[in-house]
């Protein structure tokens, strides 16, 4: 057989970007803050200037650069924007100071009312500190602001700035209040800082979950089913089922036990919870949108959280300390509310799936509970070649006790014993105060991804308070009841989320033991199609996913498919191959291997898959 040249196969293995350049994050930059909270005021005045019945809203920075809210007569257009970007690089070179300047409330509640801002007095509204600080462009601009800032517009960077869309965005985020219009920009220090985020832009664009997933195949959305609920194909049901196995068998190695609970429950389980009175607007009730409140508070909603099913199964016979720890598990499917603004593809929805679990210990069980399932998140981490994450501490904001449940002693408990296990692990963390779920602090793994993007995925949770509200127990050694202590877990996070986060980290080169289809064999002529499709059998038959290309089309197009589909392993098979009982291996890992007889073929993927790696 004569093999026709092929390009070196692209793959997540082989590094082929350019150097990066560090970029500086919003958050954790005052010089970033400065730079665009300033220009997204310039960009505001060059707006009204070009459009004076423009009416602007909110402009705040954002991790990758700034927006502004306005409410115009007629769409922005592109063309718009070049204008409003010359308009912007004068006010830049004109040098105007930017000036500070605090106010009575009545005061501007007075200026504002003789420009006709109406947006503005909502705003002001909600301003609860006193004095009002408002922020000048020279004498010809200002508007509501805490800053910070630039002391001068020609600190900027002309060509460290850019627009770069126009979207829609309703007024305080609410569909039933005014559509407005929402300009994006980005701005950064200096040009090269430009140059590299439109390098990773590009990029992420190329790995973007959303287009990979419809080229190969595994998911789709349906505008009769509605936004953020993702319909899966067969690839992509097989893709999650292959996760949900993987971890599966890790948790029955660990002594974790299976259940299975209900998608809707009584209002009341939600109440005991706490979670009804604290994210009730975020529920799907199941009643017409004009149900009456009373009959809402005693209906059924769709549920948010697995952990109050879980521990009815737990409070259903009272337990002794010999049966401790219990350790529940399950792929328990949620449902939330988001706005239809904040959806986005898989990593942002409304229905997706939990690899919960719920473990019940003693105190004295709690340490080592709590380290064996840090043990199993970064072994699943490891398995999935997610190496670049870090562990942030998630703890209760104290100066705004009122957004949780419990006693400060129960917390100190909780947030004690998630510090003594980074300590005792020697894990590196930061703390993120505030960060902590409204019942208990959390240990949660932050990964960031090939594009410098940052993801919650882990976590790790210890709550007094749940078992408090639903009065728990188990019997003691001594023949006292006393109240278990809860660990919630979940390593995936939100099956959904994960899936997209894999595809962009691969960009949709999945390791060989989680491709949809590890092998597809790809016979030369139709006189080698039923070795093929024997060769094709065997691999089945010891759990290999193979499949035979029957499409008859040329050796050179039934290559660029299978790349096309990033299949991992592709076998050639020609009459020398079938004569031989041999297969011709390319792979996307690491290209052309040659020819191999079909048991060596055999025994090294299965090897491969076995042992995570690639063949």
């Amino acid at each position: 057989m004569v093999k026709q040249p092929i390009s070196p196969p692209e793959s997540h293995n082989q590094s082929q970007e350019p150097e990066k350049i560090n970029l500086p994050r919003t958050s954790e930059s005052e010089d970033l803050k400065k730079i665009r909270h300033t220009t997204s005021h310039i960009m505001a005045m060059a707006v009204q200037k070009l459009f004076p019945e423009a009416q602007v809203t909110i402009g705040p920075w954002i991790e990758n650069g700034f927006y502004y809210d306005f409410e115009n007569s007629e769409p922005f257009t592109e063309k718009d924007l070049k204008a409003i970007y010359k308009q912007m690089v004068k006010i830049i070179n004109r040098k105007l100071p930017v000036i500070r300047e605090e106010v009575s409330r009545e005061e501007a509640e007075r200026r504002i009312k003789e420009i006709n801002e109406p947006y503005k007095l909502e705003i002001l509204e909600d301003i609860k500190e006193e004095p009002i600080t408002i922020y000048h462009l020279g004498d010809e601009w200002w508007d509501l602001c805490a800053g910070p800032h630039l002391e001068n517009t020609g600190e900027l960077k002309p060509k460290a700035i850019e627009l770069e869309s126009v979207a829609g965005a309703y007024w305080r985020g609410d569909e039933n209040k005014a559509q407005l219009q929402r300009i994006y920009g980005t701005a950064w220090e200096n040009p090269e800082q430009l140059a590299e985020y439109k390098r990773r832009k590009e990029e992420a664009m190329r790995r973007d979950h959303r287009k990979l997933g419809k080229e190969l195949g595994l998911f789709v959305f349906s505008d009769l089913v509605g936004p953020g609920l993702p319909l899966w194909t067969p690839k992509g049901t097989l893709l999650r089922t292959l996760l949900e196995d993987f971890l599966k068998q890790e948790q029955l190695k660990r002594g974790y036990l299976p259940v299975v609970t209900p998608h809707i429950a009584k209002v009341d389980l939600f109440k005991t919870s706490g979670h009804w009175q604290k994210y009730k607007e975020d529920m799907f009730p199941l009643m017409a949108e004009n149900s009456e409140a009373a009959k809402l508070e005693n209906g059924f909603v769709m549920k948010p959280m697995n952990c109050p099913f879980h521990i009815q199964i737990y409070d259903n016979e009272l337990r002794s300390y010999r049966e401790l720890p219990i350790r529940l598990a399950e792929f328990g499917t949620v449902y939330r509310y988001e706005q239809s603004g904040e959806l986005g593809g898989l990593t942002r929805v409304r229905g997706f799936t939990v690899d919960d679990s719920h473990l019940f210990v003693t105190p004295e069980q709690l340490d080592e509970e709590f380290l064996n399932v840090v043990d199993l998140i970064l072994s699943v981490f490891n398995k999935l070649q997610l190496k670049n994450f870090k562990a942030r501490l998630s703890f209760r904001d104290p100066e705004n006790k009122e957004k949780y449940i419990g006693s400060d002693e129960a917390w100190q408990k909780a947030q004690g014993a998630i510090r003594s296990a980074v300590d005792k692990l020697g894990m590196e963390h930061f703390e993120g105060i505030g960060e902590a779920a409204f019942y208990g602090p959390k240990l949660d793994f932050i990964f960031q991804d090939a594009l410098e993007r940052e993801w919650q995925l882990g976590t790790v949770q210890v709550d007094y308070n749940l078992p408090e509200r639903f009065k728990l127990e188990y019997v003691a050694e001594d023949g006292s009841r006393q109240r278990p202590i809860m660990i919630h877990r979940a390593p995936f996070g939100s099956l959904e989320r994960l899936i997209g986060i894999l595809i962009e980290e691969y960009a949709g080169d999945f390791p060989l033991w989680l491709a949809p289809v590890q092998a597809r064999l790809l016979p030369v002529t139709e006189a080698q199609l039923d070795f093929a499709k024997e060769v094709a059998a065997k691999m089945i038959s010891l759990g290999i996913r193979a499949e035979v290309d029957t499409s008859g089309d040329r050796l050179g197009k039934l290559i660029r498919n299978a790349e096309k589909q990033k299949i991992p392993v592709m076998a050639v098979v020609g009459q020398k191959e079938v004569e031989s009982n041999s297969l011709s291996i390319r792979t996307r890992a690491s290209g052309d291997l040659g020819t191999m007889s079909v048991s060596e073929v055999l025994d090294n993927m299965k090897n491969a898959i076995t042992n995570y790696s690639n063949f």
